[in-house]
């Protein structure tokens, strides 16, 4: 794929490695780049904030010590990037914690290239905007 029409760069952040090669090929036939990919939330942060990608795709289970919503609440601290949590299941307690990172979507996984359509664009769009709000 040719650079120019790469519509943006993605760190998906997933533990599970079949997953992982799914929601990187639906993005990739999306049209956008995957920069990185961690399953622990410590590696998630230094990767974020190494490549500053336009887009973070985060399971909310990880690994390691951190959760999803630990790893942005942490990257909240360098930056806006804007965020698609992935979960097993929806429950109040996660979507309650994971709306102080001021996300784009909360999808249920498994997920679907139609689903992830929306949910991308929206956050270009966000990025696009932070990146005009930031130059002013």
């Amino acid at each position: 794929m040719e650079d120019s029409k790469i519509k943006g760069t993605i760190v998906i952040v997933e533990d599970d490695m079949l997953l992982s090669l799914v929601e990187g090929r639906i993005v990739e036939k999306l049209g956008y780049q995957v920069a990185a990919k961690a399953i622990r939330g410590e590696e998630a942060v230094k990767l974020i904030r190494q490549h500053n990608p336009d887009v973070v795709l985060m399971d909310i289970s990880l690994k390691g010590e951190m959760d999803g919503i630990e790893v942005m609440t942490q990257v909240r601290e360098f930056s806006d990037v804007p965020v698609i949590y992935l979960s097993g299941n929806s429950n109040k307690h996660s979507m309650a914690r994971a709306k102080k990172t001021d996300y784009i979507d909360f999808l249920v996984k498994p997920i679907s290239a139609d689903e992830m359509i929306q949910p991308l664009k929206k956050a270009m769009k966000r990025k696009r905007n932070n990146s005009l709000s930031h130059a002013s």
